[in-house]
């Protein structure tokens, strides 16, 4: 009985994971309205009976798969802002770290979806994602400048929404242009807005590493 049980519930728990895995794939490439049941459990491989013994139906599987991105991208964020160094260091590591930029933003997808937007419990997720990224940058500026790296008429809050906003507009341009060039540009612009507030001491340490 006791190589039963962990079989037994660890089936439930793979399938569960490919629907999740599957819809998080296809809300990236195709947004909510283009998601259909029929596409997720094609790409799953798995039955109809399954999809619904663990989701009520579509939307508490996008759910799900929305929470998961928006978890991921919050690790994502916090492996850069969390990390040893400077502010601007930190900052500057989570715009350059890797991207798939001309697929855009996984969570900013669903900004533009209206069957998302419109639903409250569909965009919390979203919601709570980018308040939280916000107020991240905000603390890692203002501990930027009680250290005295960062000049004391920088305003943190407004740095981290023109961050967001730099990193959100960026993927943007870069799928409209096809080109992710758009998106490079806009980071190194916000960077060297940035890197001009940095104080003297810590600009001259940076440089010399």
């Amino acid at each position: 009985m006791g190589t039963q049980e962990p079989r037994g519930t660890e089936q439930p728990r793979s399938t569960q994971e490919r629907l999740i895995r599957t819809t998080q794939e296809l809300l990236w490439e195709r947004g909510y309205v283009g998601t259909s049941p029929k596409a997720i459990l094609e790409r799953a491989g798995v039955g109809q009976g399954s999809m619904y013994h663990h989701f009520a139906g579509k939307s508490e599987l996008a759910l799900a798969a929305i929470r998961r991105s928006a978890e991921e991208l919050r690790q994502s964020a916090e492996e850069c802002l969390g990390a040893p160094g400077t502010a601007y260091d930190r900052v500057s590591a989570y715009l350059l770290r890797e991207r798939r930029v001309l697929r855009g933003c996984p969570i900013g997808r669903m900004t533009q979806d209206r069957d998302v937007v419109h639903s409250p419990e569909l965009r919390r997720p979203l919601d709570e994602l980018f308040g939280w990224l916000q107020g991240r940058i905000t603390e890692v500026l203002a501990e930027g400048q009680r250290r005295g790296e960062l000049a004391d008429g920088l305003d943190p809050a407004a740095g981290a929404a023109a961050v967001a906003a730099v990193v959100q507009g960026g993927y943007v341009l870069a799928r409209a242009a096809e080109d992710p060039a758009p998106f490079d540009a806009a980071v190194q612009g916000v960077l060297a807005l940035l890197a001009a507030q940095r104080t003297p001491g810590t600009a001259t340490a940076a440089t010399t590493g």
